[in-house]
């Protein structure tokens, strides 16, 4: 066995481990934390194919920022563990059910012979010179151009529908028209009242 083939085995199974107690684990800071730990070992296994790219983005958005975030929300928000204690052994028969399921499709998936070594051959080392998002670049930009700006149009219009949901007008709702607001003069919000002027005397 190879270094290269160690690493990966190594990683593949810190990233199973991590994965299962993420799902297993009652603790929602902890559970965020192996979610951590899958993501950074994802990023180890996909430096050792070579997506070296791809990997530095893993890190850097997902461990980097939305997972701190999502950390950041976990710890701020008071969650009541004793009540997510509660349903646990009521969903457990149904979500064993599905992950048996789930683990024997793939299983019958990867065995048909369509994912083994002769279909997706290990890619070969390439000189220094190579860079890994120079040729992704390339793929995006030229051959994979269309579907690329699709799915772009595809999530501007799903912000869209996003914001427009969220911030629909209804009555009992108070909100601000800033055109209202610079068009506004002084006459509109201040009056000037003239009273005049008087003396309390003093009580005996």
């Amino acid at each position: 066995m190879t270094f290269i083939q160690f690493a990966f085995y190594f990683f593949a199974s810190v990233l199973i481990f991590a994965a299962t107690m993420v799902v297993t684990i009652r603790n929602p800071v902890k559970a965020a934390l192996f979610l951590v730990l899958a993501f950074f070992s994802a990023a180890c296994v996909w430096l050792t194919l070579e997506a070296e790219f791809l990997a530095i983005v893993l890190v850097l958005v997902y461990v980097g920022a939305v997972m701190v975030l999502f950390l950041f929300v976990v710890m701020m928000l008071d969650i009541n563990l004793t009540r997510l204690r509660e349903g646990f052994g009521e969903y457990l028969p149904i979500g064993g059910l599905i992950a048996i399921l789930m683990v024997l499709e793939l299983a019958i998936v990867l065995n048909s012979g369509g994912f083994s070594e002769e279909q997706f051959p290990r890619p070969e080392g390439h000189p220094e010179t190579y860079s890994n998002t120079k040729e992704l670049g390339r793929l995006l930009y030229t051959f994979y151009v269309y579907p690329f700006e699709l799915a772009a149009i595809i999530l501007l219009v799903a912000i869209i529908a996003a914001i427009s949901l969220t911030l629909r007008k209804r009555p009992d709702t108070k909100y601000l028209n800033p055109a209202d607001q610079v068009t506004v003069r002084k006459s509109d919000r201040l009056r000037v009242v003239k009273m005049p002027a008087e003396k309390n005397e003093p009580q005996p």
